[in-house]
């Protein structure tokens, strides 16, 4: 009886050893996009990070495709490395973790350049520009953060909007993070917030939700755009700069922006304050 368990469990190790062994080949060639730029290279394809819902910067189309400023760029920075484009949307909160895991090799993703995230994330030089506002009904009258004591506030997590008002009201104020710009708008529609933090488009699209009921209350800041790559990268941060470089040189990047911002390209800092544009 006591030969009999022990071949029985012998059986079983082995078995268990060899579904092991099986595995191994699956797991080791599950795909990692982090890598080297000639990785990328080689492999055919760049692998950017973008916002999902934030038109008109990134935003999925009509036909289900990944289409704004943002997917403009990434794709004119894939065919200047000669490779495809994978667009991996992303949430407000998740974009510089899902840089830093290696999940994206570079962020075209709406990345308002400031001194915090610069510590976690090497930027680019800027490409954009976005004035920050908070939005509000127009029957509400707010004209700085001492007005907004004692309301219920709508901002994007983690976002450039979310630093800023957290440090305008403190505690005078209940503060609500979503998950996204669309989720923000959407909770100042449904009456959830009374408030909002928000980027300049803001206005246009709470105007097509509801014309004539929400309007600018005051500015927060103006926020520059750059893409993100991952600390000590200089291959990536060396082939955006270039890439950037070259599209403002030749009028393509101007007839992007016009094409989705209907603004000017602003002109952009030469440097920004402990925000390095290239690898130390």
């Amino acid at each position: 009886m006591i030969n009999k368990l022990r071949h029985a469990l012998h059986r079983r190790s082995v078995l268990i050893a060899a579904a092991g062994a099986m595995l191994l080949p699956l797991v080791s060639a599950l795909p990692a996009h982090a890598g080297t730029l000639e990785q990328a290279k080689a492999a055919g394809k760049v692998v950017i990070g973008i916002q999902g819902d934030n038109a008109p910067w990134g935003f999925v189309n009509s036909s289900g495709v990944q289409d704004g400023l943002d997917a403009d760029i990434g794709r004119a920075f894939a065919k200047e490395l000669g490779v495809e484009v994978e667009f991996v949307p992303l949430a407000v909160a998740n974009r510089i973790p899902s840089l830093v895991t290696g999940k994206v090799d570079v962020l075209f993703a709406t990345m308002g350049m400031t001194a915090e995230r610069a510590k976690s994330i090497q930027y680019s030089k800027p490409y954009a520009g976005n004035v920050l506002s908070v939005y509000g009904q127009k029957t509400t009258e707010i004209a700085d953060y001492k007005d907004l004591a004692g309301l219920t506030i709508g901002v994007p997590k983690s976002s450039a909007m979310d630093t800023s008002i957290t440090a305008g009201v403190g505690d005078k104020a209940t503060i609500l993070r979503f998950d996204d710009d669309a989720a923000t708008i959407q909770a100042l529609l449904a009456g959830q917030v009374q408030v909002v933090g928000g980027n300049q488009f803001y206005g246009d699209r709470l105007d097509a939700a509801s014309a004539g009921t929400y309007d600018t209350k005051f500015d927060l800041k103006t926020l520059y755009n750059g893409a993100g790559t991952r600390l000590g990268e200089k291959d990536w941060n060396e082939a955006v700069n270039a890439f950037l470089d070259k599209i403002m040189a030749n009028g393509e990047h101007a007839k992007i922006y016009a094409k989705w911002m209907k603004r000017e390209v602003p002109k952009f800092p030469e440097s920004m304050p402990d925000i390095p544009y290239t690898v130390m």
